[in-house]
């Protein structure tokens, strides 16, 4: 699935961790425990998403094809493609007026669709 927002807090992940162990957890969560967490809530997250696209779909008449997959692409978009990316990459370089962060993202977006090409 793509990307998207559900990280769970570090606060949280202690919590979690603290329950496992038996005891408090104190001190920072590390990188590696906190990607554990947000690919766990992420699977979690997807496996909710597809049986309510499931019982949408089993129980929700739509005259435009399954409901579900309606609400699967709301929930979960897909990212644009390269070539849009590239686009919209130039249209910020051109037209906007990019800091320096944005210049840098700009080249490396580019620089990959032109990767992409062939030779």
């Amino acid at each position: 699935m793509t990307d998207h927002p559900i990280t769970p807090p570090p606060e949280l992940v202690q919590q979690w961790l603290g329950t496992y162990f038996g005891t408090t957890v104190t001190g920072e969560v590390s990188d590696v425990e906190l990607a554990l967490a947000t690919q766990a809530a992420r699977w979690g997250s997807d496996q909710e998403l597809e049986a309510c696209c499931e019982w949408v779909n089993d129980n929700v008449p739509c005259g435009y094809g399954p409901p579900g997959d309606s609400l699967r692409a709301a929930r979960r978009p897909k990212p644009p493609s390269l070539k849009k990316q590239a686009y919209d990459a130039l249209d910020t370089y051109i037209y906007g007026t990019p800091d320096h962060k944005d210049k840098e993202r700009t080249y490396n977006t580019i620089r990959r669709a032109l990767e992409q090409l062939d030779d």
